[in-house]
């Protein structure tokens, strides 16, 4: 008998490649390195933005015996929610229909937590977020993959249909997406309400929005929750404020909604049951004063541009990011994690796309600082030569 669950050793296999990857002995050696060029995850490679302390200390202040005290959804942060989402989505959101979570992570696994029993079935889009299929397997539910084709990264609509069955429950959309970057456009997005609408079984609609804030280019966000009745918004600010470390964000459900009623006790629970997914009191009662804040927006296209151009210049297929903070770029040999080792070798440290689904690709994170972006491009240029030198495979 296996020491572990036969479920968490099917999440284990999943994250196989994320697994080898973060426990790559050369990995911790080598980023070790002042020289080290680090585009691996959407850490910081900056200091935080001040606003971050600033608000942390301000509030950390007890003004009362429950200040810190146990939290659920604190009604000063909920009203903190539903005025940004008023404003950026144009949904007047019911403050009981908002409930405060430990990031989109924590939103994520108590809406499914709420909706899913096992043997249903939840769609989601590869390339995806590592942990999507992790958290649907948890459920005892079966994870439907529906693929992206590449480079344009246009949302599969038919292809989500033909995969809709009788047990299948919600799907999992990621608009701007991590990680092509790219942003559904309102005529895709109301394609997939037709489709998803006309399969005449309740199919729910979660919508991670947790990049919706990071956009290049002057491009507006559109939610698929202003298009379909059926959805819950998933949204984080360790995003926006590249503070992935203190979690706070939440799950929105529209006025729209049937049921949401019996839904709302149902997050409740699932918050409670999964080892309390609330964000913490210090951060719900500082979130007024970091929803002001946000990473610049202008540095990190900046930087896209640098990089799309630069790799562009050198032969690479390279998308063209329209929101996230992510790049991703065709390797120029099939095994893409051989080429991420060759790259490593050059101090140049970046995701393989078999960590998403998408071998033949690596992603880049634009999270790095600029002194690392200036560096890193004679480390592409030399490593993509080097395999020009030794015959591409």
């Amino acid at each position: 008998m296996s020491a572990y669950s036969s479920v968490v050793r099917g999440m284990m296999e999943y994250l196989q490649p994320v697994l080898e990857n973060i426990g790559d002995e050369m990995y911790v050696e080598r980023l070790m390195r002042p020289e080290a060029c680090d585009f691996r995850f959407g850490n910081p490679q900056e200091m935080p933005l001040p606003q971050i302390q600033e608000a942390l200390v301000k509030w950390a202040a007890p003004k009362d015996k429950d200040w810190f005290a146990y939290k659920f959804s604190d009604p000063k942060a909920v009203r903190v929610a539903v005025e940004s989402l008023r404003t950026r989505v144009g949904i007047d959101f019911d403050p009981a229909d908002i409930a405060m979570t430990t990031g989109a992570f924590g939103a994520l696994a108590s809406t499914l937590r709420a909706i899913i029993d096992p043997g249903d079935e939840v769609i989601y889009l590869s390339p995806p977020w590592f942990f999507y299929v992790p958290m649907i397997l948890s459920l005892g539910a079966k994870p439907v993959r529906v693929d992206f084709t590449p480079p344009q990264f246009e949302l599969p609509v038919d292809a989500i249909e033909w995969h809709i069955t009788p047990q299948t429950r919600a799907i999992i959309v990621n608009s701007p997406h991590n990680p092509s970057g790219r942003v559904f456009t309102p005529d895709e997005l109301e394609r997939l309400t037709h489709v998803l609408e006309a399969a005449h079984r309740t199919i729910y609609l979660i919508s991670d929005e947790s990049y919706s804030r990071i956009l290049f280019d002057g491009r507006e966000f559109h939610s698929p929750v202003s298009h379909y009745d059926r959805s819950f918004l998933i949204y984080t600010y360790g995003k926006t404020l590249v503070a992935p470390g203190q979690r706070i964000g939440y799950v929105a459900m529209p006025p729209t909604m049937p049921d949401r009623e019996e839904l709302r006790t149902a997050l409740l629970v699932a918050q409670t049951a999964l080892g309390w997914a609330f964000p913490n009191a210090l951060m719900q009662h500082a979130v007024g004063d970091l929803e002001k804040a946000s990473v610049d927006v202008g540095a990190l296209q900046r930087r896209r541009d640098k990089i799309v151009g630069s790799l562009s210049e050198m032969g690479y297929e390279v998308v063209k990011p329209e929101g996230t903070f992510y790049v991703m770029v065709r390797s120029p040999i099939s095994d893409d994690v051989e080429f991420v080792h060759r790259l490593a070798d050059e101090d140049v440290f970046v995701l393989p796309g078999r960590m998403f689904e998408l071998p033949g690709w690596f992603r880049i994170s634009l999270t790095a600082n600029d002194s690392m972006v200036e560096r890193s491009l004679a480390g592409f240029e030399r490593a993509l030569e080097g395999m020009r030198a030794g015959k591409l495979k």
